[in-house]
């Protein structure tokens, strides 16, 4: 007998400074599953009887001390947990777990620095070879994914579409909106055919957005954001995906995260 379950991605940007906008955020939401990115936190620092006494028992984490960082919270039991690594670095923005017959990947995508030039940034350059790398994986590996049930889902940091951000042409020029990286992000979808749910829900041209810069204190009024947080299944899921929702709330909240919450409703 099938289930609705709530699954949520929310780059969190550290953990422990937002646990009490999480506890806000399960009282509104009650999610099942949260892939947090940002957690900022390595294992001995991670707060485990905290996250626990919301009510996620089942903990995948892929930590390190200061920053990056991401984690599964989960009140269903999580199997097959691995780390993965891309382009050389052991950097904690990829893990990896199974619940019931999903196969489930939270993605921190690195943020690429300031200037869109691959050659003068190194991290733009790290950017593009992360999208690469996991696209190429995939690729080469069709047999083994052709069957899976998938979901990946994370802070991405692209915006692809021209609706995705405030000001398509103003931000063509702007490192999460340029060309060449909403290229690199249509590959990856391409290598499973992944379904940008969050779009399947709200069609172009709507206006929507995941992330409010710090830098902007007028962000209620003027509204200037950007959708970087993602999550996508594969074809066989997509008739099972009934909701979505941006939980714009968190970003009102006191000390917030400049990501909110996204979250869908899938039959399990």
């Amino acid at each position: 007998m099938s289930k609705l379950i709530k699954l949520a991605t929310w780059n969190v940007n550290s953990i422990r400074i937002r646990l009490d906008n999480m506890k806000e955020f399960i009282d509104a939401e009650n999610p099942d599953i949260i892939c947090l990115q940002e957690v900022k936190a390595k294992e001995e620092d991670f707060p485990f009887d905290d996250v626990r006494a919301l009510g996620f028992e089942h903990i995948a984490l892929y930590g390190m001390p200061g920053y990056n960082g991401v984690a599964i919270l989960s009140k269903l039991a999580l199997d097959d947990v691995e780390k993965k690594d891309w382009v050389g670095k052991t950097d904690a923005r990829h893990i990896r777990a199974r619940f019931k017959d999903i196969n489930l990947n939270n993605i921190y995508i690195p943020a690429g620095g300031d200037v869109p030039d691959p050659v003068i940034n190194l991290s733009f350059a790290h950017k593009l070879a992360f999208i690469d790398d996991i696209a190429e994986h995939y690729e080469n590996n069709l047999a083994k994914y052709k069957d899976e049930n998938m979901i990946i889902c994370g802070d991405f940091n692209i915006a692809p579409l021209e609706n995705d951000v405030w000001n398509h042409k103003q931000m063509l020029k702007t490192i999460s909106h340029t060309p060449i990286e909403v290229e690199r992000l249509d590959r990856l979808q391409k290598s499973l055919s992944f379904v940008d749910v969050v779009r399947e829900f709200f069609k172009e041209p709507e206006k929507v957005y995941s992330w409010w810069s710090y830098r902007n204190p007028n962000w209620q009024t003027n509204n200037k954001g950007r959708r970087l947080d993602h999550i996508w299944v594969s074809p066989s899921l997509k008739d099972r995906v009934k909701s979505v929702k941006i939980f714009k709330e968190a970003r009102y909240q006191t000390r917030p995260s400049d990501h909110v919450p996204v979250l869908i409703e899938i039959e399990i």
